[in-house]
């Protein structure tokens, strides 16, 4: 099964990073695609905790997706499940916050694909979304 590894640095320590991912209202302003927003995040950030969240998309329709939290270790690691509801099989992420003198290197793995093409579109959402995210981050950062 293909598998997908991203890995991006942030401008921002690791805590901040960490928290635009398991706040509702942090991730609710970076979340989705670019053209994309987020009109709605539910999540309960500890093992076995539930996540939720819908994108709208430019053109208006809805995608809806869902997890469970397998692991959580702030400000160091985060693995969940992920999958579009009613639409394709459930995935694993797993994604590694390290230090790097002050600044966060992620690494973002997503495991269990069905086949490269499922792949490919989650490799392109997700870089798109990783873009919003350091945008986020840059304005958070400003405050």
């Amino acid at each position: 099964m293909p598998d997908l590894t991203i890995t991006r640095v942030f401008d921002a320590p690791r805590d901040l990073v960490f928290a635009a991912w398991t706040d509702p209202d942090q991730l609710a302003s970076w979340f989705g695609p670019q053209g994309f927003t987020c009109s709605a995040v539910t999540v309960d950030p500890r093992p076995g905790g539930r996540w939720r969240a819908c994108i709208h998309s430019p053109e208006g329709e809805d995608h809806w997706m869902r997890g469970v939290y397998r692991e959580v270790s702030a400000p160091d690691r985060l693995v969940f499940t992920f999958a579009w509801e009613a639409q394709e099989p459930e995935t694993l992420v797993t994604i590694g916050f390290a230090d790097v003198g002050g600044k966060t290197e992620m690494t973002f793995v997503q495991t269990g694909f069905p086949a490269v093409a499922e792949r490919d579109a989650h490799d392109e959402g997700w870089t798109s979304c990783f873009e919003d995210l350091t945008g986020f981050i840059r304005r958070k950062d400003a405050r």
